[in-house]
């Protein structure tokens, strides 16, 4: 998968890093900073004013309903970026985000990133792109919400989750630290027995294999075929 801040040959790292920011000493210590496993980066009603930028780990995005459940509404990994609404006017968080691993994380201030857009506008290309893959996504998940049972949505998410992150083998594809059976239960509404036995049938039609280090599609294309089975 090619990461997301190459979309358009736009190199964010580079744009970001420290030499880019200035020549300080404490510059990198500012700009780089490293998350525990479990550790959170923002909860809601904390200030918006950082924009964060996936250097190694996981981030888990998620946020509360009327009941008190949680709701995970994301799960991001090298590449990406979270924090963005700050963009658009969140002035206080609305979602939480936490390290699912030790988690290292590039972050810059709403000011210095307005101050960077205004130099660079492939920047505001970069962004862009991000609010409409994310938009779409969401209508995305909405249909297969509505239009779907818990099976089919299951599939879908796998198959998207091959499409954005996997690595082509020959004829098979290799997700390497896939999402766990709650984490996609969390994210296709569905619950984790229902996950654990549809992976399990799937892996019986000899359609994938896995274990907690990666996923391993055998077949693709009949692996989408479950989507309308």
């Amino acid at each position: 998968m090619q990461a997301l801040w190459h979309l358009e040959n736009i190199d964010v790292t580079h744009i970001l890093c420290p030499n880019k920011l200035g020549n300080q000493e404490n510059m990198a210590q500012h700009v780089h900073r490293s998350y525990a496993k479990g550790e959170s980066f923002f909860v809601p009603d904390d200030f918006s004013d950082r924009i964060f930028f996936i250097t190694e780990g996981r981030v888990k995005i998620s946020t509360m309903n009327e009941e008190g459940k949680e709701i995970t509404k994301a799960i991001l990994g090298k590449g990406e970026v979270f924090g963005e609404l700050a963009l658009v006017g969140e002035e206080r968080r609305r979602d939480a985000a936490y390290a699912l691993e030790n988690t290292t994380v590039c972050v810059v201030t709403l000011d210095e990133l307005r101050g960077l857009m205004r130099e660079r506008s492939d920047l505001n290309l970069f962004f862009m792109r991000i609010f409409g893959s994310r938009q779409l996504e969401m209508e995305r998940r909405l249909e297969s919400l509505v239009f779907r049972d818990s099976r089919s949505r299951i599939v879908e998410f796998l198959v998207q989750l091959v499409k954005n992150n996997g690595e082509r083998v020959g004829y098979e594809w290799v997700v390497r630290k896939p999402v766990t059976h709650q984490e996609i239960a969390n994210l296709t509404a569905t619950s984790r027995q229902t996950v654990t036995t549809t992976l399990n049938d799937l892996r019986y039609k000899k359609l994938l294999t896995f274990n907690r280090s990666r996923l391993l599609v055998r077949d693709l294309e009949g692996l989408t075929a479950e989507m309308r089975s």
